[in-house]
């Protein structure tokens, strides 16, 4: 097995796996990326087949995914199963959940199943972390409005060069944020999507990319699955499937409002959901030179623009997403 001498972590991942571990590799090959600085290999040796995380330690801690990894675990939720790990040097050697995304699965015939997997996982998650003992950090105001200000830097100023009036930008914070503060607060996943759901034989969906985990709205994994960056479908079908687990969610006594609350909050959580991601999109471009994200910016800002249409609220925000801020990406791109 040939590995590139110019990259040291490689080497150091290589030689934890076969002198550390004894692995006797057979093959190592990319498993996937994402948008941080971790990296994943799956690893074929003579026992079997599992993924090795590299994490760079002054740019990743690999602690918040062991201690959460074990939280949800323990809710039932089945992430990967962590066989060894070196967090000095920012490795793990975890369970191999496959290849096979939702995102790789997901079309009109495969849909009902595949969510109702993914909404049966986050029913489990919701019901079953005690949200005061885990000692998962608040999704609170300040994040809200950090994450927005994401929006606001990296995609308006630095990659279009416009500024937001300060008078839209606090009129909108106020609203996203205020809706978001006011739902009851259950374990977020905070990337609950088709490409970190994995197709399973068994136990499906294994469950990816669980560290950024906090507690928060009740909405927010909900969104980030049905108005997912990554697919989009029908408007009445997205609404019919938030309304029944709506239903769900009251059922287990999560939630006591009515429908129409209820999609407001999903409706303005999205909103302050898609503005980062299209935020983060933009910085992997400029900053990372993750430049495939760009294809995810129209579909997020769509939901962006359809949202804005049915709030009177967000009237002014509209008018300036439409009028300023849309001419000239469709420019750029």
């Amino acid at each position: 097995m040939y590995v590139s001498s110019s990259d040291r972590r490689l080497t150091e991942l290589v030689d934890w796996l076969n002198n550390d571990l004894a692995l006797d590799i057979q093959q190592l090959t990319p498993a996937s990326s994402d948008a941080s600085f971790r990296r994943y290999f799956r690893v074929a040796h003579r026992s079997g087949c599992h993924i090795a995380m590299d994490a760079p330690p002054e740019r990743e801690n690999t602690e918040p995914f062991i201690r959460i990894a074990a939280l949800l675990k323990a809710a039932y939720i089945h992430v990967p199963d962590i066989y060894q790990q070196n967090s000095r040097q920012g490795f793990l050697l975890l369970e191999d959940l496959g290849s096979t995304s939702f995102l790789d699965e997901l079309r009109q015939d495969t849909a009902e199943m595949l969510y109702s997997q993914a909404l049966n996982s986050l029913l489990k998650l919701q019901t079953s972390v005690d949200t005061r003992g885990c000692g998962l950090p608040a999704y609170d105001q300040a994040l809200l409005l950090r994450e927005l200000g994401i929006f606001y830097e990296w995609f308006l100023e630095k990659l279009l060069g416009i500024a937001i009036p300060d008078s839209i930008a606090a009129k909108l914070n106020q609203t996203l944020i205020a809706s978001a503060l006011e739902q009851p607060q259950v374990c977020v996943h905070r990337d609950y999507h088709s490409r970190n759901l994995m197709v399973l034989e068994h136990d499906s969906p294994g469950v990816i990319d669980f560290q950024d985990a906090v507690i928060g709205p009740i909405s927010y994994d909900l969104v980030s699955l049905l108005r997912d960056c990554y697919i989009d479908w029908p408007e009445h079908q997205v609404y019919a499937w938030a309304e029944a687990y709506h239903q769900r969610l009251c059922t287990a006594k999560l939630l006591d409002a009515d429908f129409s609350q209820f999609r407001r909050w999903f409706d303005l959580m999205g909103m302050q959901r898609h503005l980062k991601a299209v935020g983060i999109f933009a910085r992997l471009h400029l900053r990372d030179g993750k430049s495939g994200y760009l294809a995810d910016i129209p579909r997020t800002l769509a939901y962006v623009e359809r949202v804005c249409e049915q709030y009177p609220e967000l009237a002014e925000a509209r008018q300036f997403l439409q009028q300023q801020v849309l001419p000239v990406y469709r420019a750029l791109i």
